[in-house]
């Protein structure tokens, strides 16, 4: 994870669903989800889309958008008492009647959630050292331009969770750390409070819920907006997409660690040898399936539940 990640930028049919049904047109599409406006809430539905690097990928990884999906439920559900969230209803019956007919597809992949006003930033957490951030302590010490303990190594855990949020990126571009300092200015000193507060809360109470099954959540991102003006979550939260989640039962400060996330398929970006400028390249057949039985594996350690698909 960079210093910011994910945006709601629109892009084109590229990297869509097998068999999604063309009837469905979004009000908005984002990198990995496509919104419908209801008027008084929204429905966000996870498509199998998968982004790096901010570009969106050609290749859809079977059962994402369903990960995504039931892994922030769970989140939701169990982190409810910390910050609250957007959410109304995941269930089909609750589907508008226009929707209804697509209720075979959108199940397991959809949240009828409360409009909000989206906050323009990014709140990432980071507990330990990795990606971008240790490669910005190498040269300088220092992680989005904060100082850090000399001696640190490669995925060592921070002294205590680090907030470095960022802006939000258009399609194409990429996102830009900024300062605590400029967070406030941008959305105000008491909201730039309750953010950070709000962030490194839930991140510190999923880090220990997730240790409990296994996993170490290296960092990960959360968005936030307002709701009768309550400071409210919304978005997905705690995902492979949105998170790097590492086994426990094999870390050891000073080298990368093996991730139930999207790494692999960034590993093999780079590999690949491609710029990180669209167009992407596609993947090969076993980069998908690896990808998809990562992200399932992740679903199943963090919740103890077995991955049940929706549709085939």
């Amino acid at each position: 994870m960079g210093c910011g990640d994910l945006s709601h930028a629109t892009t084109g049919r590229k990297g869509t669903d097998l068999n999604e049904p063309l009837d469905l047109r979004p009000d908005a599409r984002g990198k990995v989800r496509d919104i419908y406006d209801l008027g008084d809430a929204l429905l966000l539905v996870a498509t199998d889309r998968l982004s790096a690097f901010d570009v969106v990928l050609p290749d859809p990884i079977p059962f994402k958008g369903e990960v995504l999906t039931k892994l922030s439920l769970y989140w939701f559900d169990l982190l409810s008492g910390v910050v609250p969230n957007h959410l109304i209803s995941a269930d089909v019956a609750d589907l508008p009647d226009a929707f209804a007919k697509h209720a075979d597809w959108l199940a397991g992949r959809f949240m009828l959630v409360r409009k909000a006003t989206v906050f323009p930033v990014e709140c990432i957490v980071r507990g330990y050292l990795a990606g971008s951030g240790w490669a910005e302590y190498e040269r300088n010490g220092t992680v989005c331009g904060m100082p850090l303990p000399a001696g640190l190594l490669e995925s060592s855990r921070l002294p205590q969770p680090m907030f470095t949020p960022s802006t939000k990126a258009e399609l194409g571009t990429h996102d830009e750390n900024i300062s605590v300092h400029r967070m406030f200015e941008i959305v105000g000193s008491e909201h730039g409070s309750a953010l950070l507060e709000s962030a490194v809360s839930l991140y510190s109470a999923a880090r220990d819920h997730a240790a409990s099954r296994g996993i170490i959540i290296a960092d990960t991102k959360f968005e936030f907006g307002l709701i009768d003006g309550v400071v409210t979550l919304v978005d997905e939260v705690l995902t492979p997409d949105s998170s790097r989640f590492w086994p426990a039962a094999s870390y050891e400060a000073g080298r990368g660690q093996a991730s139930f996330d999207k790494q692999y398929v960034r590993d093999w970006l780079v590999d690949s040898g491609w710029d990180k400028n669209p167009p992407a390249p596609a993947l090969p057949a076993d980069v998908i399936a690896k990808t998809s039985e990562t992200y399932i594996k992740a679903y199943e350690l963090i919740t103890g539940r077995a991955f049940q698909p929706e549709r085939g």
